[in-house]
This record gives structure tokens, C-alpha cells and sequence, in this order.
């Protein structure tokens, strides 16, 4: 899943170094936090939240088919 996820976003960012994905377990449900670059980050988003609303789609119809429950989180990499 989180293989998936990365290649999804990696695609669509400029700068695809800068993907990190952190993943963790609360309540039975898998939690990905998406860490992009900040200038990415409209990118991911799209306009009205139409972007990232597809990627959470697509991502729930592979949790499905593995039986599992997920949630997908934006976070900005802080600037200094």
C-alpha cells in the first residue's frame, strides 16, 4: 500500500525526492501521513481537492481488496 501511494505522488510532484510517507496503526486503521515539499503541495491537493480526494479513491479501493481500513494525511515539510 504504501509502495502504491508513493508512486502515485511521486508522479505528480516536481520534486519526488523531497516524498516521505509515514505510516501508523491507530484503532484498527492504517494511517498515511504524506510529507511533500511545500511547493508541491498545491499540486497534490488540486484544485477544489480534487487531486488528493482521487488519490484517496484509489488508494481505498486497494485497501478494500485487502480487507484493511486507511486514511490518508497531508503535511508540509517545515521551512526553515
Amino acid at each position: 500500500m504504501k509502495d502504491t501511494l508513493h508512486f502515485i505522488v511521486s508522479a505528480i510532484v516536481d520534486k519526488p525526492d523531497a516524498v516521505q510517507i509515514d505510516v501508523r496503526v491507530e484503532e484498527g486503521i492504517n494511517i498515511y501521513t504524506v510529507t511533500v515539499d511545500k511547493e508541491d503541495m498545491g499540486k497534490v491537493i488540486g484544485k477544489e481537492g480534487k487531486v488528493i480526494r482521487s488519490i484517496r479513491n484509489i488508494m481505498k479501493i486497494k485497501a478494500m481488496k485487502y480487507n484493511e481500513r486507511m486514511k490518508i494525511t497531508l503535511a508540509e515539510i517545515p521551512q526553515e
